[in-house]
């Protein structure tokens, strides 16, 4: 028996039909849980500029996907690093090859907005930080005149003092923080003509100090920078400018989230520095490591290094593992808990703002984003459901906000 409807049943009908479908929408959006900005160094075609893919992680698989309308451009050649403000509300991404940090306001739904580009002070930077209202930047170089890939030296590090937001939750860029007659604090050896390169960032959850890994060019010893941060982000070195030393080759540096503790992963020695953070920001190895050294031991070219916002657990990319080293943290030390495959050459690694319950690679040479669950009693990992997946080609960094709506 065929039945038949009027017009009337028909529009009840499609009415009810599109409450379903609302109600099913807004449901599935209150399980995005966090938004994961990951950049990648190779857009279509040479010299374009990089791009962005913007992923929504669900709260209950941890499975990613991208939004509607990503990815976005970055706003320059060759991005290969970013940062999130305090509040979760601006990007920045820094632009190695035309020295600029573009500044991104973030929407409700994830999506990201230009607002403004600023230069850098020195050349080639590498690495971003963010404490309270002050965004750190290093850079590989020195200013021009005198640094250039010809005639390389020694880094540095600069302050953006970020400005009060506007009606469109911009938070704009001041112009650098002086340094005496300079814009920069040199990461230079006391005495010394030796050329030293940055290669990471590390600014403590308190804001209270600020610690940069770098290494030397020429006896092929790395070190950790110090300093304090001042209320208006002046930068002041610690124990009169000299570094620790740090392994052969820092790759990447962290602080713990209760500013205790700074680790450093060394690429040459293929381990973790761990070193106590004294009262005045100065660092003392700790001696907890293997033969009561401060080394713990990772895998092959350690790249990376993330550490669970709670303060229980670490973990590292192996570039040339391609794998993660996990470890539980007591008192600064760590015990090694096991190593969990990625894609190929993982650079860069973060845990997830709103729960902390995933952990995110992304892998170079793969192309794509590794993801992981995070046992909550021991915190091994296990894959996340779909893992990996796709990203721009060559992705070098990854950022993430949790999401305001979500409800896990």
């Amino acid at each position: 028996m065929r039945m038949k409807f009027n017009r009337s049943s028909q529009l009840l009908l499609v009415s009810a039909a599109s409450l379903l479908v609302a109600g099913l929408v807004t449901a599935c959006g209150t399980q995005t849980v966090d938004f994961v900005y990951v950049t990648s160094s190779q857009a279509a075609g040479a010299n374009s500029y990089g791009e962005i893919d913007v992923l929504e992680v669900n709260s209950m698989s941890g499975a990613m996907r991208p939004i509607p309308t990503s990815p976005f451009p970055s706003g320059g050649r060759n991005p290969v690093a970013d940062a999130v403000s305090a509040d979760n509300t601006n990007l920045y991404v820094v632009n190695q090859d035309d020295n600029t940090i573009v500044q991104f306001v973030i929407g409700n739904d994830g999506k990201i907005y230009p607002e403004n580009t600023v230069n850098t002070p020195g050349i080639f930077p590498l690495a971003v930080a963010i404490a309270g209202s002050n965004l750190f930047v290093v850079d590989t170089y020195q200013p021009l005149p005198s640094c250039s890939n010809s005639a390389p030296c020694s880094g540095s590090v600069a302050v953006f003092p970020i400005a009060a937001k506007d009606t469109a939750n911009s938070e704009k860029l001041g112009a650098p923080v002086a340094n005496g007659s300079l814009n920069y604090w040199p990461l230079n050896l006391p005495a010394s003509s030796d050329i030293i390169l940055p290669t990471g960032i590390a600014v403590l959850k308190s804001g209270a100090g600020l610690y940069v890994s770098a290494y030397d060019k020429t006896a092929n010893t790395g070190y950790v920078f110090g300093f304090s941060i001042g209320a208006d982000g002046t930068l002041t070195a610690l124990n009169g400018g000299v570094p620790v030393t740090a392994g052969v080759r820092p790759s990447a540096i962290a602080a713990d989230p209760s500013n205790a503790y700074v680790y450093v992963t060394d690429t040459t020695a293929g381990n973790v520095l761990g070193y106590a953070i004294q009262t005045d920001g100065t660092l003392t190895a700790l001696t907890s490591g293997t033969g009561g050294g401060n080394a713990f031991q990772a895998g092959d070219a350690p790249s990376a290094i993330a550490v669970d916002p709670a303060g229980g657990y670490l973990y590292v990319t192996n570039s040339l593992d391609a794998n993660i080293t996990g470890y539980s943290m007591s008192s600064g030390k760590l015990t090694r808990m096991g190593t969990y495959p990625t894609g190929l050459q993982p650079v860069a690694i973060c845990v997830d703002p709103s729960m902390h319950h995933y952990v995110y690679t992304a892998n170079f040479l793969g192309s794509n984003v590794s993801g992981f669950e995070v046992n909550s009693t021991d915190g091994s990992l296990i894959n996340t459901q779909l893992s990996p997946y796709t990203s721009n080609a060559l992705p070098t960094a990854m950022a993430a906000i949790p999401h305001a709506g979500s409800k896990p």
